[in-house]
């Protein structure tokens, strides 16, 4: 069992920020009262939309930048404007009631002192302090800090809020780290037991609440307010997406690749010339990973309009590759907003069309955001025969999901839950 981090730093500095900033938030969140329960944050008017970065998210190579959140919560969007009611508070269908209960379940079953490590309030800047690095220093409780009844606990909830694919992938992530960790020699750094969970607000079934965990190749932002939910940022990927293990091959990422192809390649000539930017594939092309929450990013590529009914359909199995990691009901409502939305969706592409091909690409529309970026070797290089330096591969993927125009975390439809709800409205 590792030693639990208190995250006391990091908690300081959230604090400072919000004094430095002031409460920004009394318009957007509707009143004294909201601004209260939000001290943890500083989501509101204040808020800067920020150029899309060069390179990665926060420089050169993918780094997480500063490793801080700097500015105001305002979401992706193509201009530094929201789009307005595209995201509102009413009846999905979705039984969030299972995860609910293991959630109470999995703060039940901390101690105390683990407890006040783990649970933040549901305006807390936890939500957007996330990173894909091995390194980075995170809060709550890992792995490595719980018994195995307490690690039965985090199954639970993981099973609870995703699909079979959903859950099989979090747990084959874990594993190839591992497994890639013992073939460097290096399982401090790179293990199954360095991903830690956080709970935002008190679960419930009408209050809004959420969970996230946050590791090496491995982040999901899950809120819930009644029957809807929003699963996003999520960051999916691995280094390397396939290895033999125990005689058995591990491998992830692969539909999502596959899906890509398919859709790329079933383009014509012409189409093929909007969609593709560059047939070279170099360096970092992820525009909206960790620390990038009010990127923006106009669009390009090929638009939905311009597509056959088969390419469409191709078009939205790319996109459910990634969706369907949720929870069917989860994923049917979030893939019903996409559909109304299909015209107005552009798919960018970067890199090789053949099977074997390092490729990057981005699908955005008002209502979701995907980008898959195969990387150069990273630190993981020598488990799969590579090396550091070496040209970008499918061996190495990053993929993230987002939810464009003030929707990520759920933000839109908590800000409309303290305009609208009587006990917070004045």
């Amino acid at each position: 069992m590792t030693e639990q981090r208190t995250g006391t730093n990091r908690r300081a500095f959230m604090k400072r920020l919000m004094v430095a900033s002031g409460a920004t938030a009394v318009a957007s969140m509707g009143g004294v009262a909201a601004v209260q329960a939000m001290a943890d944050d500083g989501t509101g008017t204040g808020a800067t939309p920020t150029a899309a970065p060069t390179g990665g998210p926060g420089g050169p190579g993918g780094g997480p930048g500063n490793l801080a959140v700097t500015d105001d919560f305002f979401g992706l969007t193509t201009d530094g404007e929201k789009i307005d009611g595209l995201f509102t508070i009413h009846s999905e269908g979705v039984d969030t009631a299972p995860v609910t209960a293991a959630a109470k379940a999995f703060l039940a079953g901390l101690s105390d002192a683990q407890k006040k490590e783990t649970q933040f309030t549901i305006h807390s800047l936890e939500w957007r302090q996330w990173c894909n690095i091995d390194s980075y220093e995170r809060n709550g409780v890992s792995l490595a800090d719980l018994s195995d009844d307490q690690r039965a606990l985090t199954t639970a909830l993981l099973k609870a809020s995703l699909s079979a694919d959903g859950l099989e992938t979090t747990e084959k992530i874990r594993k190839l780290n591992q497994a890639a960790g013992e073939a460097i020699g290096n399982t401090k750094s790179f293990n199954d037991e360095a991903f830690y969970f956080t709970v935002m607000g008190e679960p419930s079934a009408t209050a809004p609440w959420g969970w996230q965990i946050d590791g090496h190749h491995l982040v999901i932002n899950y809120f819930v307010l009644g029957d809807q939910v929003v699963m996003s940022p999520c960051f999916w990927g691995s280094e390397p997406t396939t290895m033999q293990i125990d005689g058995t091959t591990v491998s992830v990422c692969q539909d999502e690749i596959k899906a890509g192809l398919d859709f790329i390649n079933s383009l014509t000539s012409e189409q093929r010339a909007v969609a593709i930017t560059s047939s070279d594939k170099s360096g970092e092309s992820m525009v909206a990973g960790a620390f990038a929450d009010n990127t923006v990013q106009a669009y390009t590529g090929i638009q939905g309009s311009k597509l056959t009914a088969a390419q469409r359909t191709k078009l939205l199995a790319l996109v459910e590759s990634f969706v369907g990691k949720a929870k069917a009901d989860v994923a049917r409502a979030k893939m019903k907003e996409v559909r109304k939305h299909l015209a107005d969706t552009r798919l960018t592409w970067a890199g090789g069309t053949a099977v074997d091909s390092a490729f990057y690409y981005r699908v955005h529309s008002p209502v979701i955001w995907i980008e898959l970026d195969c990387q150069a070797p990273g630190p993981l290089a020598g488990a799969y025969g590579a090396k550091q330096g070496d040209p970008a591969t499918q061996m190495h993927v990053h993929a993230v999901v987002r939810t464009p125009n003030g929707n990520d975390y759920g933000k839109e439809l908590l800000r409309q839950h303290y305009l609208t709800s009587p006990h917070h409205a004045h």
